[in-house]
């Protein structure tokens, strides 16, 4: 009974872990005066688009704890408002 007291508890234990791990791909546009800049704009609409909490964390420290904020991936252009607008997408995933 105890074995299988603890499989049960090891599937239900496999299950939770595989919920707890939720992604979104979002995709947000930046405008600044230099190309860096605005991919950063994007970064913050990323972050703003999933949780503030996680944003003001990035911006705090650089961290965002409960999240993986995966690799962005831009497409930049000189021109838009401010010199520079870029678009870019991450996936976000919740741990």
């Amino acid at each position: 009974m105890t074995a299988a007291v603890a499989a049960a508890g090891i599937l239900l234990g496999a299950a939770a872990s595989a919920e707890a791990k939720e992604c979104v791909r979002k995709g947000a546009v930046g405008e600044a005066g230099s190309e860096k800049d605005a991919k950063f704009q994007v970064d913050e609409a990323l972050l703003q688009a999933v949780d503030w909490g996680a944003w003001a964390s990035w911006m705090a420290n650089g961290t965002t704890p409960g999240y993986s904020f995966g690799p962005r991936k831009y497409s930049c252009k000189k021109g838009g408002s401010w010199g520079w607008t870029c678009r870019g997408a991450s996936t976000i995933c919740k741990l």
